[in-house]
C-alpha cells in the first residue's frame, strides 16, 4: 500500500456557537490541513498519486474557505466550524473527487501549532 500525503494551508475567521470561552468570540486561524491517500497502484511513470493532482484536488475543496468567515459559508452554516467538523468535510469531499483506485486515508486539520484534529472513519475510540 502506498501512501501518499500532502500539505496546504488556508486563513479565514470563525466562531463556536454554544461554547463558553475565547473560541465562541470572533477568531482567525491558519488552517494546516493534511491529506493522506492511499493505493496499491502505480502507473506506467511509478507514480501512485502525483502530487500536484492531490494538491489540486485539495485546493478546489478548501478555496471556498480561504479569508471568508466559516460560520457563513457551508456546511458550516449549519453546524459548528469546528476542527473535527472541517477535518470530515475535507474527507469526504476529497473521497468524492478522487479516482475509484485511490481512498481518502485521514485528514489532518491543525488549527495552531499545538492543537490538531485527525478524521479517519477507520478511527475508533477506546473504552
Amino acid at each position: 500500500m502506498y501512501r501518499v500525503s500532502i500539505e496546504t494551508h488556508f486563513d479565514s475567521a470563525h466562531l463556536l456557537n454554544g461554547y463558553t470561552g475565547a473560541c465562541g468570540r470572533l477568531h482567525g486561524h491558519r488552517w494546516r490541513i493534511q491529506v493522506e491517500v492511499e493505493t496499491e497502484r502505480l502507473d506506467s511513470v511509478g507514480i501512485s498519486v502525483d502530487f500536484k493532482e492531490l494538491s489540486a484536488w485539495t485546493d478546489s475543496i478548501l478555496e471556498r474557505f480561504d479569508h471568508q468567515y466559516l460560520n457563513d459559508v457551508p456546511p458550516f452554516d449549519k453546524i459548528n466550524p469546528t476542527a473535527e467538523n472541517l477535518a470530515k468535510h475535507v474527507f469526504e469531499e476529497l473521497a468524492r473527487q478522487l479516482p475509484t483506485v485511490v481512498r481518502v486515508g485521514k485528514v489532518t486539520v491543525w488549527e495552531s501549532d499545538k492543537y490538531a484534529v485527525a478524521y479517519s472513519p477507520g478511527l475508533s475510540a477506546h473504552a
